[in-house]
């Protein structure tokens, strides 16, 4: 355990283009399968079905007449079917043209591939939610003092039970929650069970989590259970900046800067909130105490978001968590069934209101995020293990799948608006219109690319 966090540069880069393709290739698969699948029930030719654009680096005939293949760049695919605005269509398959279908039969084909992103999620929580696990219930382990969590009255020990009147069953539960205030003013209510009683308490927050990085229990000032360890430096990285600036093993931190370090938490935390920023520590070393001018440096985690790091840690003891902080949580499959439906509604509910606030500029566009960062969060949570790396593919699930119904020419649910006007009117939407649509379309997400690659960027520095 150094510093609970763990440099990126550690990463190994192969390990994390490998963790990108096992992520994203099946969602990008699963997608155009959608439009596929439905292309071929509804008695439209598919001619091409490809998971990535450019050259294709192997493709193969089906004995269905597709020619299946996988190209170059890994970010996106698609199926293309036959289509007299595209090319010459055989006079014999002229009937199966895609632009000769009904507006409905086209919409059903468009819709399709997000539609069956979300139900990937809806599965991939599912799978999540079924076995048994045993985990910290949410009552608060610590508040940090001087925060809204403090002001408003929250105690160690209270029990969260809603946020905002949402049932909050795990912390899982309560991040959501404050998520969907991001970028907001006002206050956040939460019920609490207070000595026996339930409780509502008003937290104070101002453009709350508007920056990338932000982590929302910090800001508010509440944390769940951590175990007690001593504040006694145990272990130390050769050449790191701890060791280099004349920390010991054996030294007892007493305090850093003003602030009286009681357990190994409060070091950590105020470490990782420094970057780069001077700090006076006061150690205890052979009974004399001896003060030291600290400068963590700086480490970006997997959102690029800096963060300080002396590469230290404690002398660790084993613990055992109280059982009043422990639950076990097991479902029927029915009930984690209408859970994966209630969560995957959540995060799509979460995305779109995420993308409102960024166009408002309710929250920063630094939370925008391209490939890269993805990559590197993909490679992240397969390092943390299975259920950690699904959960991550469902999210993204989520995120592919709401993306693509957004009402922007290029996009499926661009598509959508011009077929559902069309149906209404009787008549397709001009072409010159739908031009015009077309190169918005493709302006507005040139810009969100460039914009997530500039920020991509600017996190690996």
């Amino acid at each position: 355990m150094v510093d609970h966090e763990r440099p990126q540069d550690d990463m190994n880069t192969l390990h994390i283009v490998i963790a990108a393709i096992l992520c994203l290739g099946p969602l990008i698969a699963i997608h155009e399968f959608g439009h596929f699948w439905v292309a071929r029930r509804l008695g439209v030719k598919v001619l091409v079905y490809s998971i990535g654009f450019g050259p294709a680096l192997l493709k193969w005939h089906g004995r269905d007449g597709v020619l299946y293949q996988i190209a170059a760049v890994p970010l996106g695919g698609y199926v293309k079917m036959a289509d007299e605005r595209e090319g010459e269509v055989a006079p014999q398959d002229l009937p199966f043209a895609f632009n000769r279908q009904s507006p409905w039969k086209r919409m059903a084909i468009v819709a399709a591939g997000p539609l069956i992103n979300l139900l990937l999620a809806v599965l991939l929580f599912w799978l999540l939610f079924l076995p048994a696990s045993q985990q910290l219930n949410t009552r608060l382990g610590v508040i940090l003092p001087d925060t809204p969590a403090a002001q408003a009255g929250l105690q160690v020990g209270d029990k969260v039970l809603s946020v905002d009147g949402r049932q909050t069953a795990t912390w899982e539960d309560i991040n959501y929650a404050l998520v969907e205030r991001m970028g907001e003013s006002g206050t956040i209510a939460v019920t609490v069970e207070q000595a026996g009683q339930p409780k509502t308490l008003q937290l104070p927050i101002n453009q709350f989590l508007k920056s990338s990085g932000d982590n929302p229990f910090e800001r508010l000032g509440f944390l769940p259970y951590q175990p007690f360890i001593e504040p006694v430096l145990g272990q130390l990285v050769e050449k790191e900046a701890g060791i280099m600036q004349g920390l010991k093993q054996g030294d007892r931190i007493l305090k850093i800067d003003q602030t009286a370090i009681t357990q190994w938490s409060d070091v950590t935390r105020i470490i990782r909130q420094s970057p780069a920023k001077p700090l006076l520590f006061t150690v205890s070393r052979n009974g004399q105490a001896v003060q030291l001018n600290i400068v963590p440096k700086i480490k970006k985690d997997a959102l690029g978001v800096a963060q300080g790091f002396l590469g230290v840690g404690p002398v660790v003891k084993s613990y055992k968590t109280p059982t009043e902080y422990i639950q076990t949580i097991q479902y029927s499959p029915l009930t984690a069934l209408s859970m994966a439906f209630d969560k995957t509604w959540q995060l799509s509910v979460v995305t779109v209101k995420s993308i409102g606030k960024l166009v408002t500029g309710a929250i920063s566009l630094n939370n925008l995020s391209g490939p890269i960062t993805i990559a590197k969060v993909a490679g992240q949570t397969a390092e943390m293990g299975l259920p950690f790396f699904i959960g991550f593919m469902a999210v993204m699930s989520v995120s592919l799948g709401v993306l693509n119904l957004l009402p922007i020419p290029v996009l499926d649910g661009g598509h959508l608006v011009y077929y559902f006007v069309e149906a209404l009117q009787g008549k397709p939407i001009s072409e010159k219109i739908q031009q015009i649509g077309f190169r918005v379309g493709i302006v507005l997400l040139g810009t969100m690319m460039v914009l997530a690659l500039f920020n991509d960027f600017t996190r690996l520095g």
